[in-house]
């Protein structure tokens, strides 16, 4: 890989910015989930041991170019203190002359980079003012790479650049898991709709060995096969669009996977009655919301055959019971492989890491993403502009 890291450039005596995603939800002035902070520590902790000083440059909330005081940056100050161990010291309107002034090992907070639309207008004025700074650059906000913003990309070409501990674990994951990985690979792409994941299933059937398609996404493949899915979430319009991807899969060599079984009901409740049936034995007046038994023992047989796993998406209605069955199962399989040894597993993408949470798996993923934008983006083989600035 061609871009640097930590370990590449002399940081003694430098003047880190260090563009960081800190964007945590709030509840009042109490930072409700802290890890988003708690994973730039050791990028943090790494710059002040080799001597730079670190300046933290961040986002948050969406003040569209405005000052929004009730999305400061100071509001998240508590939070990054103590999971840092340290003093860090905010600083409203950042110069070259306050940022000097500070002791050289201390941690500095810059407001909010949105609070002007020179940020996400990625104006050349703005990133030469935030690359006047400091001397050299850290991305470690991976999950912000996929915008062209002044301080994720316009400075990265203005200054020395390298990726941050985090920016670097979630590249050499990627990496791993669709750039160069361990064949077969297999995909497992879910959701509710075709619609949103054309771009994503376009690329994979090119890239990958096993498409697992689930969700809603997968009743329109049904319908796609002439199969009625009764009152099931279906995009019948993209009936043609699923039969073109189904095409592109078989001349790419690419196997598809749709449920074998399926789980219905009346009613998208807690505890609904239910059963097991064929996929087109739907009932009229019923609706498919989760993938049935013998569909997980058919992917566990896809799973315990491939080498690589990414995942974006659930195989079902996850949120209610009992139609959380078929993605925590499915999910339990891959994690136990990935204990054994046999299987490197990468998911991300936000229903997907709360789905992983549910089924108690989370922790035994080769790697999760906590980027929702970029990792899709990435996934679709899309150029992230946050990341090819770092490259050469």
């Amino acid at each position: 890989m061609s871009w640097k890291t930590i370990d590449d450039l002399a940081l003694a005596g430098k003047t880190v910015l260090t563009r960081v995603d800190i964007n945590v939800p709030m509840d009042g002035d109490v930072v409700t989930d802290t890890t988003r902070i708690d994973k730039i520590r050791p990028t943090v902790e790494d710059i002040i041991v080799r001597g730079g000083k670190v300046v933290l440059l961040a986002h948050f909330g969406r003040p569209k170019g405005k000052v929004v005081p009730e999305m400061s940056l100071r509001h998240v100050l508590p939070a990054l203190e103590k999971s840092l161990g340290r003093k860090v010291d905010f600083v409203e309107r950042p110069s070259r002359s306050v940022i000097d002034s500070l002791p050289f090992d201390s941690v500095v907070l810059v407001e909010n980079t949105r609070f002007t639309p020179m940020e996400e207008a990625n104006d050349p004025e703005m990133a030469r003012f935030l690359a006047s700074l400091g001397d050299v650059f850290c991305n470690d906000a991976f999950s912000a790479a996929h915008r062209a913003h002044a301080s994720t990309e316009g400075i990265a070409h203005l200054l020395p650049s390298f990726a941050g501990r985090l920016m670097e674990e979630e590249l050499r994951a990627l990496e791993a898991a669709l750039g160069n990985p361990q064949r077969p690979v297999v995909a497992v792409v879910g959701g509710a709709k075709v619609s949103t994941k054309l771009e994503l299933l376009g690329n994979l059937v090119s890239k990958v060995d096993h498409l697992v398609i689930g969700g809603g996404m997968a009743n329109t493949f049904l319908v796609a096969k002439g199969i009625d899915v009764g009152k099931s979430l279906a995009e019948r319009d993209m009936a043609p669009i699923a039969l073109d991807i189904l095409t592109k899969a078989k001349a790419a060599g690419c196997t598809i996977h749709l449920p074998v079984d399926v789980v219905v009901a009346a009613a998208f409740k807690a505890g609904a009655e239910n059963k097991v049936a064929a996929p087109n034995a739907c009932p009229p007046d019923q609706m498919i919301l989760d993938a049935g038994p013998a569909t997980v023992a058919a992917l566990t047989k896809v799973f315990e055959s491939c080498k690589t796993l990414i995942w974006n998406g659930p195989l079902g209605a996850f949120e209610i019971a009992p139609f959380d069955a078929a993605t925590s199962n499915a999910a339990r399989v891959a994690a136990a492989l990935t204990k054994a040894g046999k299987l490197v597993s990468v998911a991300g993408g936000g229903d997907t890491v709360s789905a992983l949470n549910h089924a108690g798996v989370a922790a035994d993923f080769t790697f999760i993403s906590t980027a929702g934008g970029a990792f899709l983006e990435w996934m679709e083989g899309k150029v992230l502009p946050g990341v090819a600035a770092l490259h050469g």
